[in-house]
C-alpha cells in the first residue's frame, strides 16, 4: 500500500500503523486524515488483523534521532489562510470522522506515543484503546493556547480517563505531560523507555490477537457504548453477546481447549 503521509505494515495478526511526516513531526493535514481512513478500511477488511499499533516516526538529521508522534495539526497550512469558511467545516468534519472510525474500529488498537502528542496527536491517541507511551514522550491539549478548541471526542473521552476537574485541568491549561505524570494520572496506562515502547506494544498486541476475535470485537463494542445505557440495557446486551458467541466454531474451540489443557487456536469464525 503506497500512501502519502502513513505507511501501514502487517506483521502477522498485528496491523502497525505509522504517522509519515517525520519532517513536520508528523503534524497532520487533510491528506494524513485521507490516508489513516484508507488504512482503517483495510485493517477493517483484513479478518487476519486481530490488533493494531498507532505510532509515529522518526527523524534522523545530522547523526540524530527526533522522535514524533504528532505534533497536532500542521499551523503552517492553516496560517496560509486559504481555506473557505466551507472548507475549514469540512477539514473539521474530516477530522471528526478519520477519530470516529479509529474509535469504532472492532479491533483493539493501541496508541504508541513515541514522541510529542498535541492537540490532533493527542486526539487521535485517545480514541485508540489503550495508550502507552514513552517516559520521556509528552502529550498536552494545547488548543486553548492557540485560541482554538480541541476535537475528536475529547470533551467525552477525556473527562471518562481522568474525571471531570483533571480534565478541565488538562484541557484549560495545555499542561504538557510526561509519559510517567500520563500514567499517573490515569490518562496513559503503561510508560517505558523509548528504547522498549514499540516491542511491549507488540507483546500486548500479539497477546490480545491470541484471543477470541468476536469476544474481542463484542467486548469492544459493548464496553465503550455501555455508559450510555442502563443496567437493563446492558444486560441485555450481554446476553445476546453470549448467546452469538456459543454459536462460534471459536466457542467450541475455548471449551475444548480448555478440557484438553492446551492453548486455543481461534479462528474468529
Amino acid at each position: 500500500m503506497n500512501l502519502e503521509t502513513v505507511v501501514y505494515e502487517r506483521d502477522e495478526h498485528v496491523g502497525v500503523i505509522r504517522l509519515n511526516r517525520p519532517e513536520r513531526m508528523n503534524a497532520v493535514i487533510e491528506q494524513m486524515y485521507l490516508d489513516l481512513q484508507t488504512v482503517l478500511n483495510e485493517v477493517a477488511g483484513d479478518s487476519g488483523v486481530r490488533a493494531a499499533i498507532l505510532t509515529g516516526t522518526t527523524l534522523k538529521r545530522e547523526g540524530k534521532v527526533k522522535q514524533a508522534f504528532c505534533a497536532g495539526a500542521d499551523l503552517r497550512e492553516h496560517a496560509a489562510g486559504t481555506r473557505t469558511p466551507l472548507q475549514q467545516r469540512e477539514y473539521i468534519m474530516l477530522a471528526h470522522e478519520t477519530t470516529r472510525r479509529l474509535h469504532d474500529l472492532h479491533l483493539p488498537v493501541i496508541a504508541a506515543v513515541n514522541g510529542p502528542a498535541r492537540g490532533a496527536g493527542s486526539e487521535l491517541a485517545l480514541n485508540c484503546d489503550f495508550l502507552f507511551m514513552a517516559d520521556r514522550a509528552s502529550l498536552a491539549f494545547t488548543e486553548t493556547g492557540l485560541g482554538t478548541f480541541i476535537g475528536g471526542g475529547v470533551t467525552r473521552h477525556l473527562t471518562r480517563l481522568v474525571g471531570m476537574q483533571a480534565a478541565k485541568y488538562l484541557v484549560y491549561s495545555g499542561k504538557v505531560l510526561s509519559g510517567q505524570e500520563a500514567v499517573a494520572m490515569g490518562l496513559a496506562m503503561r510508560s517505558f523507555p523509548i528504547d522498549d515502547l514499540f516491542q511491549e506494544c507488540m507483546s500486548f498486541a500479539c497477546a490480545l490477537a491470541k484471543r477470541a476475535p468476536i469476544s474481542i470485537a463484542f467486548a469492544k463494542e459493548l464496553i465503550q457504548a455501555a455508559p450510555q445505557r442502563d443496567l437493563p440495557a446492558v444486560l441485555l446486551a450481554e446476553a445476546e453477546a453470549i448467546l452469538a458467541c456459543m454459536k462460534t466454531k471459536d466457542w467450541h474451540e475455548g471449551i475444548a481447549s480448555f478440557a484438553e489443557k492446551r492453548e486455543p487456536v481461534f479462528e474468529g469464525k
